[in-house]
């Protein structure tokens, strides 16, 4: 068996009244697409942040490739790490300097840049909108962009925290279809967070369902649609049995 990528071991996050996540152990293993799911307010956005190390638990500790991720070491782990949200939070430039601005961070060299910039664009769709101003663009065409400027850094692991819920159906559907390609021929390790059942069924092979800061079912995606315990069958409900 695989070791595991990314280990969260008693992780507890809590405000003066209520705890927020409280995980004793959840690991993420290299090359798969993991879905979670969960009500509003369930903690998966505060899942995903401490996945992606984007905020450092008080209590508790993440470990990447089997080695504990300290305030020294932070930095480092974060940068092999890509994050696209809902919202694509685009820069007030065009669509090229978008996706070349994490290379541009990272002091590469211009021809590196415009090398791997043309790549994703080209892979994306999006080379005929290059010098197009970013915001300008259609939600769809910037969530494209978003992806882009995301595995134009080669992550090791792509975070996706519902960055198709805004769309319309038809661009939903082309998109998933893109970036799953993409993370399958990439063999990119994906997080992916959704509301969308059939989303979680067509781009995961893990899931987790989450309720009240802690992971109530985590398995195989088949095998949590198919065989939920009460838990997750109070959320997904006629989902699972309509979608198997």
């Amino acid at each position: 068996m695989k070791e595991p990528l990314i280990v969260l071991e008693n992780i507890n996050i809590r405000t003066r009244d209520r705890s927020i996540l409280s995980i004793p152990r959840f690991e993420l293993f290299p090359g798969e697409a993991l879905g979670v799911m969960g009500p509003n307010g369930a903690g998966k956005s505060t899942l995903l942040k401490t996945m992606a190390l984007l905020d450092l638990p008080g209590e508790g500790t993440v470990f990447y490739r089997g080695k504990k991720v300290t305030d020294h070491s932070v930095l480092d782990v974060r940068r092999r790490f890509a994050v696209a949200l809902q919202q694509s939070l685009l820069l007030d430039m065009t669509v090229h300097q978008n996706i070349a601005i994490g290379l541009k961070l990272r002091h590469r060299s211009r021809r590196e840049i415009n090398m791997k910039v043309e790549h994703w664009m080209e892979v994306f769709k999006i080379s005929h909108l290059a010098r197009k101003q970013a915001l300008h663009l259609s939600g769809g065409e910037a969530q494209r962009v978003n992806l882009a400027r995301a595995m134009i850094l080669e992550p090791e692991v792509l975070f996706l925290d519902e960055p198709f819920s805004a769309l319309d159906f038809p661009t939903k559907v082309q998109l998933l279809k893109d970036i799953k390609q993409v993370v399958s021929k990439t063999n990119t390790t994906t997080v992916f967070i959704s509301h969308d059942l059939t989303e979680i069924k067509y781009f995961t092979q893990r899931m987790a369902i989450i309720m009240g800061g802690e992971i109530k079912q985590a398995g195989s995606t088949a095998e949590v649609l198919s065989e939920p315990n009460a838990y997750a069958a109070s959320f997904i409900g006629e989902w699972s049995r309509l979608l198997t």
